[in-house]
């Protein structure tokens, strides 16, 4: 008889209140590395309180202990991970590192980037930053599959071109827009879903930390928030009554929470599957434009009729990028004609080498 298989340990009280003191110990290790390292003296002001409100959660662990299990955890020690994002983010800055302080647990990242409407709309400051996320979603969605096509149009139309500098079969050049096609599409395809997939993850396991926070200690939760707000301007009366107005219903409590101290927009978390299909779908598109005339057209100048179809589709590319660069279509267009072309003919050069060289 097989042995059965181990069960899944159990951490002890004990151990899980070490767990939970070291995550917060850890917080409040960044966070006083990050006031160290922050020009900014509203920043640094939030950062310091942060450091102490998380010793504060983290007494309220050891607290949890009967008072001789208490004394007994081994002194804290920064862990590996905490030590190396804290020392990139004094060499590189913070605010490049946001995603990866808020899987660290670091708190009130939006007082960079985000400041709540004004005192009279406080109330309703959650509901203006997600619709504010949902915009900025929206448009990187489009932006995204402007991008995918453009991918598959190089991408392919410079797989083409290089097979043909190599062998002018019309039959080889068929097959291999078909397979760059599938092989790119593809590839892009579990590329972003791994990269949503990751980020929701991520967003996830923050906001459950944040749910168990606010139900643990809503008191330090409401602090926090509060020190957030007076960062971003608020008095100090204003911080607190807004805060404690938030923090009245438990859902838009853990709502608040996720926007003003992760930056995060629980309703826009994203489906990777949906992301996936987009850019399969992106990538697709954009990759088929070279292929036609291989397929419609007969004869050893389809080739060309491929190079002419997948030009003049950047260039009409560029030109729609234009929208969200704001610099001129024209420009815009040629430039990533010209650099598709360049692609290419950098591709074709290899092929031709190579197929000489066979």
């Amino acid at each position: 008889m097989a042995p059965a298989p181990d069960a899944p340990k159990v951490r002890t009280a004990r151990e899980d209140a070490q767990a939970k003191r070291d995550e917060e110990l850890d917080s409040a290790y960044l966070y006083r590395q990050l006031a160290a390292s922050e020009s900014d003296p509203r920043v640094r002001a939030l950062f310091a309180e942060l450091a102490g409100a998380a010793e504060r959660q983290a007494a309220i662990w050891v607290g949890a202990l009967d008072p001789g299990a208490g004394s007994s955890l081994p002194a804290f020690q920064p862990g590996l991970r905490t030590r190396i994002v804290a020392r990139i983010a004094r060499r590189v800055g913070a605010r490049r590192m946001r995603p990866m302080l808020a899987a660290m647990k670091v708190r009130g990242l939006s007082v960079w980037s985000v400041h709540p409407p004004a005192a009279h709309g406080q109330v309703h400051a959650s509901e203006y930053e997600g619709a504010r996320h949902r915009a900025a979603s929206q448009g990187s969605n489009l932006r995204a599959v402007v991008f995918g096509v453009s991918d598959g149009i190089v991408s392919n139309v410079s797989l083409i071109l290089g097979v043909s500098g190599a062998s002018a079969d019309p039959r080889t050049l068929v097959i291999a827009g078909v397979a760059g096609l599938l092989a790119g599409a593809s590839s892009m395809a579990a590329g972003e879903y791994v990269s949503v997939r990751s980020q929701r993850e991520l967003f996830e396991h923050q906001i459950g930390l944040e749910r168990d926070e606010l139900a643990q200690y809503p008191e330090e939760e409401q602090a926090e928030l509060a020190m957030i707000y007076r960062a971003r301007g608020l008095s100090d009366d204003e911080a607190q009554a807004l805060a404690k107005a938030l923090m009245a219903d438990p859902e838009r409590a853990l709502d608040t929470l996720a926007r003003d101290e992760l930056g995060l927009d629980p309703a826009s978390l994203g489906s990777p599957w949906s992301a996936a299909s987009y850019s399969f779908l992106a990538f697709a598109m954009g990759a088929v434009l070279p292929l036609l005339p291989l397929l419609l057209c007969s004869g050893p100048h389809s080739v060309y009729w491929s190079a002419g179809v997948a030009f003049a589709a950047l260039f009409a590319v560029g030109a729609a990028l234009s929208l969200f660069t704001g610099r001129n279509a024209l420009y815009s267009g040629a430039r990533l004609a010209a650099i598709g072309a360049a692609a290419a003919l950098v591709t074709y050069g290899i092929g031709r080498a190579f197929g000489v060289a066979v």
